[in-house]
């Protein structure tokens, strides 16, 4: 089964805006993060994109549920937050709801998906 298969099996558990929606998210991200990996989380019922294998090396998640959908940052909240979009109390982590076709393909979600990809690649730097 293909990656894109497996990702459209995964989502149409979810009702049709949350299918539509995380469809378009996932192409943002992944036209915004170059040669990100993307893998299906099914025990945590989401989509991780990452540059390896460990967690440091997660850059972001689509979390879909019953209620909507999620963009979750690793180490969000070392992110810059001009627009006030990311969510969450967590020492580490955050999020943005996603809530329409013009936020998902909005400046302000593709300069978090860039401030995330920097803040990684700085800290991969650092712990070289």
């Amino acid at each position: 089964m293909t990656v894109d298969k497996k990702i459209d099996a995964f989502l149409s558990q979810y009702d049709e805006q949350v299918f539509i929606n995380a469809l378009k998210l996932r192409e943002v991200i992944l036209s915004n993060l170059p040669d990100i990996i993307e893998q299906i989380d099914l025990p945590a019922k989401m989509i991780a994109y990452c540059y390896g294998q460990k967690y440091s090396d997660l850059i972001c998640v689509i979390i879909p549920s019953k209620k909507g959908l999620k963009l979750g940052f690793n180490r969000g909240s070392e992110l810059p937050d001009p627009d006030k979009l990311l969510e969450g109390i967590g020492k580490i982590s955050r999020y943005v709801v996603i809530q329409s076709d013009k936020q998902i393909h909005s400046s302000a979600i593709k300069k978090l998906l860039s401030s995330a990809l920097t803040v990684y690649r700085q800290r991969m730097t650092t712990q070289k």
